[in-house]
């Protein structure tokens, strides 16, 4: 279903590449602060500037139009002046996480094979590709400008990672135009302007996280306050401090703010909600405590980003995910491939708008980069591996996950990369991972082991995954079964798992089939 349906939102203002999409605000006011972060704070003139200068610095390294950079960097002004940079030279940017294990981030590099590095603190890899933080000051400090590049706004400008089912990093390729189009939908449908400033605590990291953060604020020449602290002081003194008008935080964090009423976040005007389901007892908690209703989002990292979005306001609809953004026809197909009518209930598929100012302007992911290469995806409306429903208003609503992917306070977690490395373990005959519901999470992970041995340690399992997993993949629950439920084709049968390990009111239990 096309969205804002009967009532269009105001069309875009002409996209082009991201390298000029400081261009308006600099013309506007060069002076305005366009980004914040721990170490300070940058005006517009003064990250046009110094994205010049990480242009120039990565383009002495050899890197080329359509080559990658990769960045583990911490949230902090680094990391959005080289952002800024590579796309002003048409490279690609990747984003490789600071919590992944030393496996994890060269399973990553392995797969991208980026021309430079640029690494932070929690970069566990020697890697020839490697620029530290001492060598990358050196070089933006002494840099030249690079030669002008001509610039496509549908060339690849930055890759994503996602698992699917299978919990093998896919690396996801947008264009320039894809990566603009949300901050532009939502600059024009929520009336953004100067007086935004979007405060993010998620790590930038996440291509995501760039799109609505420092893409968006610049398209409504507003500030990018970038958080680096996510317990529960840090996020509210941060968004006190720093006067944040828009926050968007996991439903674990609106869930324990909730329950802190005392704390400051009179700044905000709006609070959104995204990367797993916030149930409506979050909702209604949160407005409670702080006077504010939360905006449901739903994401998928293949459009990218938001896909729905609660609209302004206080109004919403109980389990949904607010309204189809205006670029996306969103609609419910059934397992044929043939798509449902409004309220239908089927995999939720996204195509173009077909309708109003923002018709046809959104095109699919370019594809998935393989073997040196963008492979381009199979044609038609993109999956998104959820069941739900859009309904005649373009109110979107996701009943449940096709993905086999547990969602723990809004970080995925696949199952199959965790019991791939439990099931290394000797004494370990089967292993099945699985969500247990939790109130504040969202899901837990929960490991059901099946094993000969009656003292199978977990405590050495858990340290298995600890070396080779970020922290938060490790099982929190861990269940010992002689047999695991299987099918007659001796296939776990997964849908009874989580009723299996629900019973554990401990970290550790052991159960007996």
């Amino acid at each position: 279903m096309d969205s804002f349906n009967g009532d269009s939102p105001p069309g875009p203002a002409p996209l082009r590449p991201i390298a000029r999409v400081l261009d308006a605000p600099l013309r506007a006011e060069p002076d305005a602060t366009a980004v914040e972060a721990a170490s300070g704070s940058l005006t517009y003139a003064q990250l046009d500037e110094r994205a010049d200068r990480a242009a120039g610095a990565l383009w002495s390294l050899g890197v080329r139009p359509g080559d990658r950079v990769a960045a583990c960097l911490p949230n902090d002004l680094d990391i959005v002046v080289a952002f800024h940079g590579t796309q002003r030279i048409g490279a690609v940017w990747v984003g490789i996480g600071e919590a992944l294990s030393a496996p994890e981030q060269r399973h990553l590099v392995d797969l991208v094979t980026p021309t430079v590095v640029l690494a932070g603190p929690r970069w566990l890899l020697d890697t020839p590709e490697t620029v530290d933080a001492e060598r990358w000051a050196a070089l933006t400090e002494s840099a030249e400008a690079p030669p002008a590049v001509e610039l496509d706004i549908d060339a690849p400008a930055g890759i994503a990672f996602t698992s699917g089912t299978s919990g093998k990093p896919k690396a996801v390729v947008h264009s320039q135009r894809n990566l603009l189009l949300p901050g532009a939908a939502l600059v024009a449908t929520r009336g953004y302007g100067p007086d935004l400033r979007k405060g993010d605590s998620f790590p930038f990291t996440i291509l995501n996280l760039m799109v609505l953060s420092t893409l968006l604020t610049a398209q409504a020449g507003g500030c990018a306050v970038v958080m680096n602290r996510r317990d529960l002081e840090g996020v509210a003194e941060w968004i006190a401090r720093h006067r944040v008008t828009v926050w968007n935080g996991a439903p674990a964090q609106l869930y324990d703010l909730a329950r802190r009423p005392e704390l400051d976040l009179s700044s905000l005007r709006e609070v959104w909600s995204g990367g797993s389901d916030t149930p409506d007892t979050i909702r209604k908690a949160f407005a409670a405590a702080h006077g504010i209703s939360p905006r449901v989002t739903y994401g998928l990292t293949e459009a990218p980003t938001i896909v729905s979005i609660d609209t302004p306001g206080s109004q919403w609809s109980p389990g949904s995910s607010g309204l189809v953004m205006p670029q996306f026809d969103v609609a419910a197909y059934d397992d044929d491939g043939r798509r449902l009518p409004p309220g239908g209930l089927g995999e939720l598929k996204v195509a173009p708008a077909t309708a109003g100012p923002w018709a046809g302007l959104w095109t699919p992911m370019l594809g998935y980069w393989e073997d040196g290469r963008v492979r381009p995806p199979e044609p038609g409306p993109t999956p998104t591996g959820d069941i739900g429903t859009v309904d005649a208003e373009g109110m979107l609503s996701v009943l449940d996950r096709k993905k086999m992917v547990i969602i723990r306070g809004g970080a995925n977690v696949y199952p199959l990369e965790v019991e791939r490395v439990i099931g290394a373990h000797p004494d370990v005959n089967k292993v099945a991972v699985c969500p247990v519901p939790d109130e504040r999470l969202g899901q837990k992970v929960a490991a059901i082991v099946e094993s000969l041995s009656p003292t199978v340690d977990f405590a050495e399992l858990a340290a298995l995954c600890k070396r080779d997993l970020a922290g938060y993949k490790v099982p929190e629950i861990w269940v010992r079964v002689d047999a695991l439920p299987t099918n007659a084709m001796g296939k776990v049968e997964r849908t009874k798992l989580t009723e299996l390990a629900a019973p554990a009111a401990e970290p550790t239990t052991e159960v007996s089939r």
